[in-house]
């Protein structure tokens, strides 16, 4: 359950991160109004990285700037530290994560 409920927030998130970086792509091409590089960071750290990687690979966009790909990447390590963090204090509490993570027997 919980796990099901972390791939759907993962996945939603990615996929309006997706959009988001879509959206900037298309503004640039077009000389618009772009949305800030905090806010695509700020919804990659909301568990959109994915979609945002995704993004990066197959629109090309954001994917040459080494500023904010070291930001990126930040972001990424951050989130994923806190979802560990997140799944140990959920073990440690006796919560059941599923049969995808194995609990140390003893």
């Amino acid at each position: 359950m919980i796990l099901a409920a972390l791939l759907a927030v993962y996945g939603t998130a990615s996929v309006i991160c997706f959009f988001a970086y879509a959206i900037d792509k298309s503004a640039a091409r077009k000389g618009r109004r772009r949305t800030p590089e905090r806010t695509l960071l700020l919804l990659g750290l909301a568990c959109g990285w994915p979609g945002g990687l995704l993004a990066q690979q197959w629109l090309r966009h954001k994917s040459i700037k080494t500023s904010f790909r070291l930001k990126f990447w930040a972001t990424v390590a951050l989130n994923l530290a806190l979802l560990a963090a997140l799944l140990w204090c959920l073990q440690a509490a006796g919560v059941s994560l599923g049969h995808f993570i194995l609990r140390p027997q003893g």
